[in-house]
C-alpha cells in the first residue's frame, strides 16, 4: 500500500496542480478556515453554556451568563478564533470566512464576481462541519445542561443550549426584527471598516503577520461593544451553516425558521441580510472617507518630483536663464 497521498501525488506528479493552485484550493482554504472559526467560537460558547456549569467548575449545573464574566470568555474566545482562523487560511484565498467580506470585496476591492458564489457555499459548509465537530465533543454536556434545566432541544427553554450553535435577538426588542437587523448592519459595517483598515498598505497597516491577530481584536471590540443586541453574529455562514446543523440535530424550529412561541418568530434572515448589507455600507463609508483621500494623496505624490510640495512652480537654474542668451548672441565673422 503507497503512502503517498492523493495530494502528494499530483504535486509530485503534476497532474492537478491547476486547480490545486486556483479557485479549488482557495475554496478548500475558505472551508478549513471557517471551519476553524467554529470550532473554536462555538466552542467556546458550549464551554460556558455546558460544561463549565456540567463539570462543576460554575456554582450550579445550571449557572451560565451570569453577569460579564461569561460574556467576556465568549467575546475573547471569538476573537482568537477569529484569529486563527485567518492565519489558517489567509495565505491561500485571504480568508475571507464571511460571505459578507465576499461580498464588499467583490463590490469595491476587485474580488471576482464569478468566485462569489462558491466563497460563500465552502464558508456555510465549513461552518456546518464546525458546528457537527463542536457537537461531537460536547453532545454530552448538552444533554446534561438540557435534563439540569428540564427540557427538551426544541423547547422554548432549549433556547440556552441552541445559543452555542446561532444566535437569536434579545427580549427586549419584543420580537420585532428591525432593531435587530440594524444591530448586525452596524456591527458587520464596523468590522469591515476595521478588517480594510488593518490590510490598507496605503494606511498605517499592521507589519510583521500581525493583521490576523489584529482582526481578531477587532471582533472582540464588537462583541464587547456590540453583542448583547443579537450576539453579533456579523456573518451570515457563521450563523447559518450551525443553525442548519442544530435544525438537523434536534433543535427544530428555535433554529429554522428561528422562531421561539411567544418571543420572536421567523428570525433566520436576519443574520443573513444584515450582514450583507452591513459589509457593503462599511467598505463604501471606508472608502469615502479614508481611501480616496489616501488615493488622493498617493497620486498627487507621483505627480509630484520628489523634494517640491504639490503646484510649486521650480525656481530657474543659472544654466536655463543663460542658455537663451547664448543662443541669441551672433556669430563672429572670420577676419
Amino acid at each position: 500500500m503507497s503512502d503517498i497521498s492523493p495530494l502528494r501525488n499530483a504535486v509530485r506528479n503534476g497532474s492537478g496542480l491547476k486547480r490545486l493552485g486556483g479557485t479549488w484550493g482557495e475554496l478548500l482554504a475558505e472551508f478549513l478556515g471557517t471551519f476553524v472559526l467554529i470550532s473554536f467560537g462555538d466552542g467556546v460558547v458550549a464551554m460556558a453554556v455546558a460544561a463549565l456549569p456540567g463539570s462543576g467548575r460554575a456554582a450550579t449545573s445550571t449557572t451560565i451568563f451570569m453577569a460579564a464574566g461569561d460574556w467576556l470568555l465568549i467575546a475573547w474566545g471569538w476573537a482568537l478564533a477569529v484569529a486563527l482562523a485567518v492565519y489558517v487560511a489567509g495565505g491561500v484565498s485571504g480568508a475571507h470566512i464571511n460571505p459578507a467580506v465576499t461580498v464588499a470585496f467583490a463590490v469595491r476591492r476587485k474580488f471576482p464576481w464569478r468566485k462569489v458564489g462558491p466563497y460563500i457555499v465552502a464558508q456555510v459548509l465549513g461552518a456546518f462541519a464546525g458546528a457537527a465537530m463542536v457537537y461531537l465533543l460536547y453532545f454530552n454536556a448538552i444533554d446534561a445542561y438540557n435534563k439540569a434545566v428540564g427540557t427538551g432541544r426544541g423547547d422554548a427553554k432549549g433556547l440556552a443550549s441552541y445559543s452555542i450553535f446561532a444566535t437569536f435577538p434579545a427580549p427586549y426588542f419584543n420580537g420585532n426584527p428591525t432593531g435587530p437587523l440594524i444591530d448586525q448592519i452596524v456591527g458587520t459595517a464596523f468590522l469591515v471598516i476595521f478588517v480594510v483598515a488593518i490590510i490598507d498598505m496605503r494606511n498605517t497597516a499592521v507589519q510583521a503577520n500581525l493583521g490576523p491577530f489584529m482582526i481578531g481584536l477587532a471582533v472582540a471590540a464588537i462583541g464587547i461593544s456590540l453583542g448583547a443586541n443579537a450576539g453579533y453574529a456579523i456573518n451570515p455562514a457563521r450563523d447559518f451553516g450551525p443553525r442548519l446543523f442544530a435544525w438537523l440535530a434536534g433543535w427544530g424550529q428555535t433554529a429554522l425558521p428561528g422562531t421561539v412561541d411567544g418571543a420572536f418568530s421567523w428570525y433566520f434572515w436576519v443574520p443573513i441580510v444584515g450582514p450583507l448589507v452591513g459589509g457593503v455600507i462599511g467598505v463604501l463609508i471606508y472608502d469615502w472617507f479614508i481611501g480616496d483621500v489616501l488615493n488622493a494623496r498617493a497620486r498627487l505624490q507621483e505627480s509630484t518630483p520628489p523634494g517640491r510640495a504639490g503646484g510649486e512652480t521650480p525656481p530657474a537654474t543659472e544654466a536655463e536663464t543663460s542658455v537663451p542668451e547664448t543662443r541669441a548672441a551672433p556669430k563672429r565673422r572670420a577676419a
